[in-house]
């Protein structure tokens, strides 16, 4: 063990095992990626792309994919999946814009304005934000924040205006939204307060000895400076957002309705919808039935391509950016 230490890999060795070791990693996703279109596939063979547009009753549809025998027919495998393709684009969407926009404004006050100490308290409760397992953010939000906006923001005539299409209950857009911008926010924050901890100071000191304010000069310099970083960050909240499922399934409602602002803004905020993920964890006990089997397994092939176009999304869009990356 001592003649080890003393005598370390070359670093030919130690080249060859990291690169065995990525090549590992890569064939492993590679594989999980064919291994889901593989089972996927009826389903786009049979629908093509029409499976992602709207049409009929999606309940009605998944209720007869469960009664399907082992070789169901080819109409079997039919599906209208917009609503929850709609649900996961609004609830991701929104989610997302409110996090940049606090993540930014936080992540300035912890860096450049926060007294030391809490800065130092700060930075540790953010990352450990961060890490909070995301069942225990839809617990809140079933004990908390549901009988909450059940019981005192939503309204009887909200729910009598409505109640011929859906029920208004307090699980709905509206707390998903707020429960998923949490959970992502923190995410952000540590990274955009690692890229403007790296930023050189100078910039900003010079930026203030031509005449503008600290914050003035921040605002214009560092933070033009971190773009990159702030785009990475919100690549990252985006993919994390796209595939939460558990949460969502906890405090969505559960409903393959889809909110309509026709309605107006209040009760479109509390309407129940669904997501791709969340149908995954909803409907998981329905696996042993071969087409709603690979419907699922069709959401979670678009789920990968919604990430893989997040990844090439985020690097054309740095592109530009790279004349301002910080170098440390």
């Amino acid at each position: 063990m001592l003649d080890r230490l003393r005598n370390p890999w070359p670093d030919s060795r130690a080249e060859r095992t990291l690169g065995a070791v990525s090549l590992l990693v890569c064939a492993c996703v590679v594989a999980m990626i064919v291994f889901v279109g593989i089972r996927a596939w009826p389903v786009f063979e049979h629908d093509g792309l029409s499976w992602l547009g709207p049409g009929e009753s999606l309940k009605t549809q998944i209720a007869t994919m469960q009664a399907t025998s082992v070789n169901p027919p080819a109409a079997t495998f039919h599906l209208n999946a917009w609503p929850l393709i709609y649900g996961t684009l609004l609830s991701t969407g929104i989610a997302v814009v409110l996090g940049v926009v606090l993540a930014v404004f936080s992540s300035i006050f912890i860096v450049e304005l926060a007294p030391a100490r809490l800065r130092k308290v700060a930075v540790p409760g953010v990352r450990l934000l961060a890490s909070v397992p995301s069942v225990i953010y839809g617990l809140l939000g079933v004990l908390v924040l549901v009988p909450f906006v059940g019981n005192h923001l939503i309204t009887a005539s909200q729910k009598t205006s409505v109640q011929n299409s859906v029920e208004l209950t307090g699980e709905g857009l509206g707390v998903v939204i707020v429960i998923l911008t949490v959970m992502i926010t923190p995410i952000m924050v540590a990274l955009i307060c690692e890229a403007l901890s790296a930023a050189p100071r100078s910039w900003r000191e010079g930026a203030v000895a031509l005449g503008l304010n600290p914050l003035r000069a921040m605002l214009a310099v560092t933070l033009r400076a971190i773009r990159p970083a702030i785009v990475a960050a919100a690549v990252l909240a985006t993919a994390r957002a796209l595939g939460e499922a558990v949460m969502i399934s906890m405090a969505s409602g559960g409903s393959f309705f889809t909110p309509s602002l026709s309605h107006g803004v209040p009760i479109f905020l509390f309407e129940p919808f669904r997501t791709l993920a969340s149908s995954i964890i909803d409907f998981n006990e329905g696996i042993g039935a071969p087409a709603l089997s690979a419907t699922l397994y069709a959401f979670g092939a678009l789920l990968l391509f919604s990430a893989f176009v997040l990844s090439i999304a985020g690097y054309l869009i740095k592109l530009p950016l790279r004349k301002y990356q910080v170098r440390a």
